[in-house]
């Protein structure tokens, strides 16, 4: 998840001092903080533009949704908090060059959809009516929080045969810990940040563990896994990542870069050329990639000691 302003980061370390349980109320407001909307890059204009655009409707909030080329195998592609959709157009390109279909969305207070808040629910369900639309997806693709979102919609009511987690991670305790580490939160306030993340979503620790945890509770057999990771990414950083990768064993390949952080690794070549390999040839095509085509990558294939 994006950092947060140094000067909002302060309070509820500042209001710990005094109440865990206001801070911790604090801590929880800024988690689900949207603000302020990332502006869409001039480099990514064209093929936002390019976009049929459509909209759906999401716990009362209209999201407006995206399509690119007319091919039958759809890939779907989930942004991160904080996020848009036109993030994922040098992607996008490549795919469509491949002949698939690609849709996308920009959740509840992201990018061009409507609303002022927004959790990992409105992912989910903007997912589950996306599918109803197009059929099943050949591939989930998602970054950051929409790596998470796509792990939790594939091991539920949305599944596919391969799943892409970019810069993400395997939990929702994943991004509280190091929200929690990056506000300088003691442990009575962390725990408050908790409760208040469960009780949003109405749900207790099992329940969340089930829902949303792809390490204790891994993608379904026969769902092939690709892991991209940036060894320099200080938003998230790979730990996650790597327990993922363990917990899927042969079905899961890890591709690690350095020097891209959290968003360039979404559009490097050696995520580019990762996921085309996975979404037209399988796990055996990313073994296969020559490693001369992807410079800034290390354990692109098979797994890493």
């Amino acid at each position: 998840m994006p950092s947060v302003p140094a000067l909002l980061a302060r309070s509820p370390h500042t209001a710990a001092a005094v109440s865990p349980t206001l801070a911790g109320d604090l801590a929880y407001r800024l988690f689900f903080t949207t603000s302020p909307r990332m502006a869409e890059r001039d480099v990514d204009a064209a093929t936002h533009s390019d976009a049929r655009r459509g909209h759906l409707t999401v716990r009362g909030t209209e999201l407006v949704t995206y399509e690119w080329g007319s091919g039958s195998r759809t890939v779907l592609l989930l942004h991160g908090w904080r996020g848009r959709a036109s993030q994922f157009a040098p992607l996008v390109r490549e795919l469509v060059a491949e002949g698939f279909h690609v849709v996308a969305f920009d959740a509840p207070a992201h990018g061009s959809s409507r609303g002022r808040r927004t959790d990992i629910r409105d992912w989910v369900d903007a997912a589950e009516q996306l599918q109803a639309v197009h059929g099943a997806f050949v591939a989930i693709i998602g970054h950051s929080f929409g790596a998470l979102a796509a792990l939790t919609i594939a091991r539920s009511t949305v599944p596919a045969p391969a799943v892409v987690a970019i810069a993400g991670a395997a939990s929702p305790d994943a991004f509280l810990a190091e929200f929690a580490r990056e506000l300088h939160l003691d442990a009575p306030t962390t725990a408050r940040l908790a409760e208040r993340f469960r009780r949003r979503l109405g749900i207790d620790a099992a329940t969340v563990s089930a829902r949303y945890d792809a390490v204790a509770h891994p993608l379904p057999d026969g769902t092939a896994l690709l892991v991209v990771h940036d060894r320099d990414d200080r938003r998230m950083p790979d730990s996650d990542s790597l327990r993922l990768h363990d917990a899927h064993g042969s079905r899961s390949r890890l591709l690690r870069t350095d020097g891209l952080g959290h968003t360039r690794v979404l559009s490097a070549d050696a995520t580019l050329d990762a996921v085309i390999a996975l979404v037209t040839g399988g796990l055996d095509a990313v073994d296969g990639l020559d490693p001369a085509r992807t410079p800034a990558a290390q354990g692109a294939t098979g797994h890493e000691s």
